[in-house]
This record gives C-alpha cells, structure tokens and sequence, in this order.
C-alpha cells in the first residue's frame, strides 16, 4: 500500500531522492557510484519505495541518471548546491502529494525501516519529522505540504532543509532511528571503502 489514509481521505507520501551533485572529493557523481553491486541512485529509489513512499522523484544535476520507478528532475542549477536541488523536487511534486520524504543518495546506511518510522510519525499526525541518531537530527527528512513554501525559500547553498529545521524546531518531530540506520556520508574514496567493507 503506497497511498496514505488520514482522516478518511487518502494522501500520498512522496520519495524525493537527492542524486545531483558531482562528487568533487569522490572524483565520480556519487549517483552512478555501485555499492554492493547496486548504483546508489537505484538503492535510494529501492530505499523510499520499501519504506513506503509513492510516487518517487530523483533530482540529477552532474549525471544523467534514470532510475527504474523513479520520476527524474533535472537540476540546472546543481552547482550551486544542494538547496537547489530541494528546491527543484519540491517544485516537482504533483497536487495529491501530502507529504514528502527528502532522502540523499550518498548516505546508503539509510534503510527502508528509517522511511518507514517517518511516515509511520507522519501517520500519526506529524507534519515535519527527523529522522535523529543518538538524539541528532539528519537525514532523511518528512515535511507536509504546507512546509515546503518555508523550505524553499530558505534552501540556499549547500545546506538542503537544515535552514528551516532550525528555524523551525518546535514544529519538527524527532524521531529515533537508533540501531535500524546510520546517516554515514560518502564524500571521499575512503569513505565509500569503508562503507563497502560494512555492507560486505
């Protein structure tokens, strides 16, 4: 089941999955890299759909990915950051959409049961939630629909949602996901090394 019932009437949680950067510290977009014989474009997609969101987007910027059961979102903009790229999915999301799981293609640790404890959050009648480890707030993100506007205008730079989970930290729900995930970065080749030994 991918359409959400609230309230007798069904509502949808998107996937939007960031895949646009160019991985300058990587030396390869970091959506085309493979990690357990699986490009991390079409392990974030995989990520969304099992955690329970639909329909799914995949903003690109560097390299032009296409992703099996994935919408894709050029960005023009990709290099002037992240925000962009927020900016761009956001616009993209089609009326019907309730809310939103913005997740990031370079952090594969993030699992399906970590969508799934965010739209269960969202089920139960939060409207921006976190996901946090060991109480910090990262990534992935669910924001409803009437956040986005606030979301837009302050994603600048390289910096995504952070600018309104700040400003907006009373609204936002923390939810833990401890032990089934970690917001693990791949920024460097020693990074996607040692990822690759963890998931061995």
């Amino acid at each position: 089941m991918t359409t959400r019932d609230r309230g007798g009437e069904g509502r949808s949680v998107a996937g939007l999955l960031l895949a646009a950067g160019r991985g300058s510290r990587l030396g390869r977009p970091k959506a085309l890299v493979e990690l357990a014989g699986e490009r991390l474009a079409d392990r974030g997609v995989r990520i969304l759909r099992e955690g329970g969101c639909a329909p799914i987007y995949v903003v690109t910027g560097a390299a032009e990915v296409t992703v099996e059961g994935a919408a894709g979102v050029h960005n023009p903009d990709w290099t002037s950051g992240m925000g962009s790229s927020l900016r761009a999915g956001l616009r993209s999301l089609p009326e019907g959409v309730d809310a939103v799981v913005i997740a990031l293609a370079d952090q594969p640790l993030v699992t399906a049961a970590a969508i799934e404890r965010l739209v269960s959050a969202y089920e139960g009648g939060a409207r921006a939630a976190v996901a946090t480890y060991a109480g910090n707030p990262r990534n992935p993100v669910l924001l409803g629909r009437e956040h986005w506007p606030s979301v837009h205008a302050l994603a600048e730079g390289d910096v995504g949602a952070r600018p309104f989970l700040r400003a907006y930290s009373h609204l936002i729900t923390p939810v833990a996901c401890d032990g089934v995930a970690r917001p693990d970065d791949i920024d460097t080749p020693e990074d996607l090394d040692r990822l690759r030994e963890l998931l061995s």
